[in-house]
């Protein structure tokens, strides 16, 4: 009776027929963003057929034995549960923002803030999410997995790693040709393979993360010191750091919509051909405060050695400030005085869930007051253009262009619309410079005074399928690397410049790279890392 009444048992399952079904799933399910742009090189045709599902059986080979290798009886559950959520997210990412997971991206998600998360979420994330990561996982945890002696578990693994490992070689040797330029000449379509390619990159950041246990930081420009005449006034100069500004929207770049009207009042200078040192926030800033060049620097060398910042500080005459209404400084501002102006209690103009970039300027003359003494450089980092939430990246009054994306979901959103919410973000930073530059010019009877604004990077907007930023740098396009950056001279500084000259380079190439020695000169700081051919102001 008790035999009759009990519950059937569940069919047994070996780990190497989980893994490759997982590996099947991942395949079919969370490869779309990698065979779409597989087939833009190699077209579905009966030339291309057989070597595109040669890719599908080849990754499934790769993942297969990759789990096989790597996991047991006891562990593989876990695995699998892992890399179902985290592809699934990837997945999401890939399809809909055409965004690739590497280690600087990684970066950027660790780095990345809670306000930052919440914009990301959305009901189509969530989708992603249930049905990629959850569903999958369930049929994981549930799955019975038949047990065998260790002898029998040892060889069965060595025969799915082997076999992996010899279908693999089969397809590369059938289709040498096709592999042969699919290795060496388009090596971009690698970086949407998921979840191998994340799972590289992760083993990348790990290793360079935990195999650098070395926190010394290499002082440099320790020799700095200001050398200028007696008579000389004190200087205050304020760096805006933008975020995700791109050129091609300036109106002071010959942008069709009027995204600048403020700043086309004052008589900046433009320079229209400035492109940033990465495509992401993690990596530029630390890059273009660095006395490195976007080819010599690294990520080791920004961590490990001072910056710009530090310098200025060294001479003892110069009393710097760095304030965020970003995530952070990316350590930059690590050895200098930092307030976050992403709270509340610091930021007075918030509201909506959102703290205004306006909000950084408060209190800022008193500090210009209680500092008179000394020379100032004060930066300002934007939360700027961050989307995708473009729509709450300004007040409601400088919503100029219509109809918006009032989403985070920018698939919901027509190309106008996305477009247009990002350029009246635009003009809340031309207002917000605006207003820089009207602090500064109530201190430029006193004081030498200059404004600096220079982006991030800059940004895609649905351009061949693209959206957001943080694509390799050698695949990435124009519009994640062309950036805006304006300054602004008081007269007390024009004076001493020769601003026929720098107008007439105003339209001539310039990057990151530049930033370091410009502060430098302008602060009129003597130094032997300060070359005066990278000075934008001093050439």
């Amino acid at each position: 009776m008790n035999t009759f009444l009990s519950r059937p048992k569940r069919k047994e399952i070996t780990t190497t027929q989980l893994a490759i079904a997982a590996s099947l799933f991942w395949v079919i399910c969370c490869n779309a963003a990698f065979f779409r742009h597989v087939v833009q090189v190699y077209p579905v045709s009966w030339k291309n057929i057989w070597f595109l599902l040669s890719l599908a059986v080849g990754m499934t080979a790769l993942m297969t034995c990759v789990i096989a290798a790597i996991s047991s009886r006891y562990t593989i559950k876990f695995f699998l549960i892992l890399l179902f959520l985290v592809s699934s997210m990837t997945a999401y990412f890939m399809d809909n923002f055409d965004i690739v997971i590497d280690k600087a991206m990684i970066r950027s998600i660790v780095d990345t803030s809670q306000a930052e998360v919440t914009d990301l979420v959305s009901l189509k994330m969530v989708g992603y999410f249930l049905f990629l990561g959850v569903l999958p996982s369930l049929f994981v945890y549930k799955a019975n997995i038949s047990s065998c002696s260790f002898r029998r578990r040892v060889i069965t693994k060595m025969i799915a790693v082997y076999s992996s490992i010899l279908i693999l070689l089969l397809i590369v040797v059938s289709f040498s040709k096709f592999y042969t330029s699919f290795f060496r000449e388009n090596e971009s379509l690698r970086y949407y393979a998921n979840p191998e390619y994340y799972i590289y990159s992760s083993s990348k950041y790990l290793k360079e993360k935990f195999s650098d246990s070395d926190s010394s930081i290499y002082p440099i420009g320790v020799d700095a010191k200001i050398v200028s005449s007696k008579d000389r006034k004190k200087k205050v100069i304020i760096l805006v750091v933008g975020e995700a500004a791109r050129a091609d929207h300036f109106s002071l770049n010959g942008y069709a919509k009027e995204t600048n009207p403020l700043l086309k009042q004052e008589d900046v200078i433009n320079f229209s051909q400035m492109y940033s040192c990465g495509t992401s926030t993690a990596y530029s800033i630390p890059c273009m405060f660095s006395s490195f060049t976007r080819s010599e620097y690294s990520e080791k060398k920004g961590k490990h050695n001072e910056n710009v910042l530090d310098i200025l500080h060294h001479t003892g005459a110069i009393e710097i400030l760095w304030r965020d209404n970003n995530s952070d400084s990316k350590g930059v501002a690590a050895r200098v005085a930092y307030e976050d102006y992403q709270k509340p209690e610091n930021n007075p103009v918030c509201g909506d869930g959102e703290c205004r970039d306006e909000g950084m300027l408060s209190g800022l003359d008193r500090y210009i007051e209680e500092h008179k003494e000394k020379d100032i450089l004060i930066v300002l980092h934007q939360m700027g253009n961050h989307g995708p939430a473009y729509y709450k990246r300004y007040p409601k009054e400088f919503e100029v262009f219509n109809p918006i994306c009032a989403t985070n979901q920018l698939e919901e959103c027509s190309n106008e619309e996305i477009v247009n919410t990002y350029d009246n973000a635009l003009r809340y930073t031309d207002y917000f410079l605006s207003r820089v530059i009207s602090l500064l010019k109530k201190e430029d009877q006193q004081r030498e005074t200059a404004m600096i604004y220079i982006s991030d990077h800059g940004e895609s907007l649905g351009e061949n399928g693209l959206y957001l930023h943080g694509l390799p740098y050698t695949i990435s396009p124009e519009s994640q690397r062309h950036i805006g950056a304006v300054m602004w001279l008081g007269e007390g500084m024009s004076r001493n410049l020769d601003l026929g000259k720098i107008r007439s380079k105003k339209n001539e190439q310039y990057s990151h790279d530049n930033l370091f020695h410009t502060l430098l000169g302008i602060f009129d700081v003597q130094t032997k890392e300060y070359r005066k051919d990278m000075d934008m102001l001093h050439d």
